[in-house]
Order: C-alpha cells, then sequence, then structure tokens
C-alpha cells in the first residue's frame, strides 16, 4: 500500500512523516526529491531561479522514475506499507504553476508525463494550510516559498482534490502538532486496516468530466478530461 503526503511548503508534511516512523516502524519511508544523483539535480534546479521550467519537470520526472525502480515497486511488490513524503502530486501542483504561459493546461501536461509509468497512491494526505501561513513558516527561502507562486501551487492542489477525492484526505494543519498527528494516524490506520481505498475502475487522471461508471481501464495515455497537446 502506497500513503503520500502532501502540502505547501511549511505545512509540517515532513515533520509528521518523521513521526510515522515510530508508529510504523516497518513501513518504507522515503521521499522526493531523492537522495539519488538525479534527486541532487532536482535540488541544483530548485535552487537556480533560472533554470528552465520544462527541463526542471523532467528532472523531477527522471528522479521519480529512478525512485520507483528502486524503493516504490520493489517495497510494494514486498507487501510493505510505503510512506512517501512528495510524490507526483507536488510535480502537478508546483511544477503546474511553473509552466504556467509555457504548455497548454499545466497541471494536465504534468499527470499525462507521468500517467504511462508511475504508480498511483492509494491513500493522499494533503496537510491544509494557507499561502500566507506556508510562507511565514517556511521564510520563504527560494522560489518555490514566495507568496504568490505558492498561491498558485494551493489552487492546483486543491484542482487535485476535486478530480480525486476518493484517494485525498484532507487535514488541517493549522492545528497543534498533536493534533495533526494523531488525526494523520486514524486517517492510516483506517484505510490499512481496509486494505486500501482505491476504488474500483479508478482512473487517475479523470477530471470527472465524464460518467466514471463508463470507465473500462482502458485509454489513450493521458485519461478523461486531459486533452492531447498535439490535438
Amino acid at each position: 500500500m502506497l500513503v503520500t503526503l502532501e502540502g505547501l511548503d511549511g505545512s509540517g508534511k515532513t515533520t509528521v512523516w518523521e513521526a510515522l516512523h515510530d508508529v510504523y516502524p516497518d513501513a518504507v519511508f522515503t521521499r522526493e526529491p531523492t537522495d539519488s544523483p538525479y534527486g541532487e539535480a532536482v535540488y541544483r534546479s530548485i535552487e537556480d531561479d533560472d533554470a528552465d521550467p520544462l527541463a526542471e519537470l523532467f528532472t523531477f520526472v527522471a528522479d521519480h522514475a529512478d525512485h520507483l525502480s528502486r524503493v516504490v515497486r520493489p517495497a510494494l511488490a514486498d507487501g510493505d506499507l510505503v510512506v512517501s513524503d512528495r510524490y507526483v502530486d507536488s510535480r502537478c501542483a508546483y511544477q503546474g504553476a511553473s509552466l504556467e504561459g509555457v504548455v497548454d493546461r499545466p497541471v494536465e501536461y504534468v499527470r499525462g508525463v507521468h500517467q504511462p509509468f508511475t504508480v498511483q497512491p492509494d491513500l493522499t494526505i494533503y496537510l491544509d494550510v494557507d499561502p500566507e501561513t506556508a510562507v511565514d513558516r517556511s521564510g520563504a527561502t527560494n522560489k518555490f516559498e514566495q507568496f504568490q507562486y505558492l498561491s498558485a501551487v494551493s489552487e492546483n492542489y486543491d484542482r487535485l482534490q476535486e478530480w480525486m477525492p476518493e484517494r485525498f484526505v484532507r487535514v488541517d494543519a493549522t492545528q497543534s502538532p498533536e493534533a495533526v498527528l494523531d488525526e494523520v494516524e486514524h486517517v492510516i490506520e483506517a484505510v490499512v486496516e481496509a486494505g486500501g481505498r482505491r476504488a474500483a475502475g479508478y482512473d487517475p487522471l479523470d477530471t470527472g468530466e465524464g460518467e466514471r461508471e463508463d470507465y473500462q481501464g482502458v485509454g489513450d495515455g493521458l485519461g478523461e478530461g486531459v486533452r492531447d497537446p498535439d490535438a
């Protein structure tokens, strides 16, 4: 089972991820960007204000592909619980904001890039804070922590949750750290006991524009509601 933690910088997501180590000592804990050479390239790009946003996206994608092959897929094949601090949704939200004006419908574009090869989470916990709080907490040390940018990122996260409510759970991260952790633990425990949250016939790229009951598990590689940019 794959659980991912998402949220704006300053949401407390990494603090929760670290605390969960004690709750699930046998789980595989991982994160994106990784500490691989691909992940190091991502961090260099993040620190470069002049980085090309499209090149940056594919640096993230390379890191994700390596992460899947080295960590995520083997752990899931062994039946392990995998908890990742950030995953594909971070790219959709953050790079979706960076690519605004560069490609059409950037969030859908980023999702479409990942769709053919990624592993979809069973559960995504979104630690919810407003952009102003996120900036105050994080200190705005780089371009991913600026208020205007985080406002666009937050809107992208909202869209993802509207499209995929069956796997997202929103947790109020303005609560005390203890209350946030308790709520996250409760959510994960319930889903683990149920054997996973993913709905039958779930299309990870369905934006909800069509009738879900018509989904047959096949498509054009982009998913319902995602436009082929070459069409």
